[in-house]
């Protein structure tokens, strides 16, 4: 306060500037501050989330590698634990008598091995028993795995006990001793073997060497997904052994490539193969990780510096003009945002303000109620149609099935892959099936086909299926979803061995409709059958079957339901038995 001519003036400082300088405090500075640490905060979280994807690609590489290498050791898991093999490879003949075990004999094993891989691999066995003749392709000295291809050759022992190799292979600990090496003239090949003992095993604490096992396998093929492209242009891959010796490599590798990592130029990730003494490493220029981060930063620069210029002239303009209406505004709008309904806009006044109070005061009567009417219900709504979509979904199933397609998505099997959407989208529009309970018998049949042509394409030829439907069933309903669980179950656990036969019956039996899944796979026992119908608590098997079965007694009585007849190592049989009632007449959407 001061006088000016004898009367009094009051200095203030005007609500707009005041305004103005808040807006800076307020507004300005803490988005550019927010800006910078959310800047810093999002670029270290891209860094770690870019390391995360390389780690988990590396794993994944890993797991590949590990698949691979697991899948010729599988062959020498054949030959090593096959008894019979072990017991003929002992046999001392001379004749035709040792032509004979041989060729009927001992090597149908040899090639039922071989053939048990899609590998392009070539075997050698080495034998002890000097009565039992080598065969082999081309000479000894001047082996050439590319011409001879996807086969073996039958040596005497003999032949590599002066090796090296075969000196300073490991001593012998029962189905565990096996090593990769390059031997021979595998290093010439580009080729690696796995090397393992053939032993007599009927005495596992005194194993005799009966033979010696060498499969090589390409490299190239082998360690097909060690692909530094994955990881990104200018990365290196390296598998190394236990020594640190570089089994194979994919990438460039520079002479300065240990002194670019200890400078931070790489970023180094290593990952263990499973089983294996084997390390998997990966270089992974730094530029990589921080190309997106860059992006970031100029883009978060841009915004923040766009916001300032704007909201700077927008702050101006307002605080003139507009500063003690939009202080009374944002006064009750902050209120409201922070949950404080009551609070009230008074305005006195004719113009577009007034609108807004009294509008701002209606949402604030109303706006309680309205979230609790209208949002709350909502989501209970919502929720309710959620529960009852995934109650009709099988999670696991949809989880498998979209594994597979990503898989084949990764191998570029487009055909396949565009079989299996489509056999998946039908599936669901038959189980889903507008909610209904009661289908037509044709449409349960379509479904569990559906639900078999996705496994076709999973497991191909090692799937045999048929139908064997009588047409005098068409007329009639089911329960959905009576046939899937049992041929998913099946499918889950009763392999026996590589390949399953299917046979789904489907006719009308009196006055019922009976349908039966017979499988040729490894069978139940009376009790396991009994505990799946009479569980006890602590058990949890048998859930998909039950569940069919409650479902049919709930549905027509006690008297229908589900039956199983099956005995180990013969298969199983499954009798689904229904009322034949017919088809209430309404329209089926396809």
């Amino acid at each position: 306060m001061m006088e000016v001519g004898g009367s009094k003036k009051t200095r203030y400082i005007p609500v707009g500037f005041k305004l103005m300088l808040s807006y800076f405090i307020f507004i300005i500075i803490p988005v550019l501050l927010i800006g910078y640490v959310s800047h810093s905060m999002y670029v270290d979280s891209i860094r770690k989330q870019t390391e995360m994807n390389l780690r988990s690609t590396l794993k994944q590489i890993s797991d590949n590698v590990n698949y691979k290498l697991q899948d010729v050791k599988r062959i020498s898991d054949m030959l090593y634990n096959d008894s019979s093999l072990a017991r003929q490879l002992r046999i001392q003949s001379e004749g035709f008598e040792t032509y004979d075990r041989t060729t009927n004999i001992i090597m149908p094993k040899f090639s039922a091995a071989l053939n048990a891989t899609g590998q392009n691999i070539w075997m050698s066995i080495y034998l002890e028993n000097n009565s039992i003749s080598e065969r082999y392709y081309d000479i000894y000295e001047s082996e050439h795995p590319d011409t001879i291809g996807r086969n073996y050759n039958m040596y005497h022992l003999s032949r590599i006990k002066e090796k090296k190799w075969y000196l300073s292979y490991p001593k012998e600990v029962y189905g565990q001793t096996l090593k990769w090496m390059e031997v021979e003239k595998d290093a010439s090949f580009n080729r690696i073997s796995l090397l393992r003992r053939l032993v007599d095993n009927h005495n596992p604490l005194n194993l005799e060497e009966i033979g010696f096992i060498r499969i090589s396998a390409m490299k190239s093929e082998l360690f097909q997904s060690i692909d530094y492209q994955t990881i990104g242009k200018g990365s290196v891959l390296m598998l190394k052994d236990d020594k640190g010796k570089v089994i194979y490599h994919s990438g460039e590798r520079t002479t300065n490539l240990v002194s670019n990592h200890d400078s931070g130029y790489y970023l180094t990730i290593q990952e263990k193969i499973t089983d294996m003494p084997w390390q998997l490493e990966a270089y992974v220029p730094m530029t990589i990780i921080n190309q997106d981060t860059l992006k970031v930063r100029l883009f978060t620069f841009m915004v923040c510096l766009i916001c300032f210029i704007v909201f700077t002239f927008l702050g101006i303009f307002i605080s003139r003009y507009f500063s003690k209406r939009v202080t009374k505004i944002v006064s009750v709008l902050k209120a409201f945002r922070e949950g404080d309904l009551s609070k009230r806009f008074t305005y006195r006044g004719k113009d577009e303000f007034a609108q807004i109070a009294t509008a701002l005061n209606d949402v604030g009567e109303n706006i309680g109620a309205l979230i609790e009417e209208v949002y709350l219900t909502q989501i209970q709504k919502k929720e309710a149609e959620l529960e009852i979509l995934q109650s009709q979904i099988n999670p696991h199933f949809l989880y498998n099935t979209l594994s597979s397609i990503n898989r084949l998505a990764k191998f570029g099997e487009t055909e396949k892959l565009q079989r299996m959407v489509l056999e998946l989208a039908k599936f669901y529009r038959l189980t889903l099936n507008e909610g209904r309970t009661m289908i037509p018998v044709r449409t349960e049949v379509e479904q569990a086909n559906a639900y078999l042509e996705i496994q076709k394409i999973k497991y191909g030829d090692r799937m045999d299926v048929m139908f064997d439907i009588h047409p005098d069933i068409w007329p009639y309903e089911t329960v959905k979803l009576v046939l899937q669980p049992f041929i998913e179950n099946v499918l889950e656990h009763a392999w026996c061995g590589d390949r399953i036969h299917l046979r789904i019956v489907a006719r009308k039996d009196n006055e019922d409709i009976l349908f039966r899944i017979i499988d040729d796979g490894i069978g139940m026992t009376q009790d396991r059958i009994d505990q799946i119908f009479h569980p006890k608590e602590h058990v949890n098997a048998g859930y998909g079957i039950r569940n069919v079965d409650q479902r049919i007694k709930l549905q027509y009585g006690a008297s229908y339901g589900v039956t199983i007849h099956s005995k180990l190592g013969m298969g199983t049989s499954v009798d689904i038995r229904i009322p034949a009632k017919r088809i209430a007449q309404f329209p089926l959407k396809e």
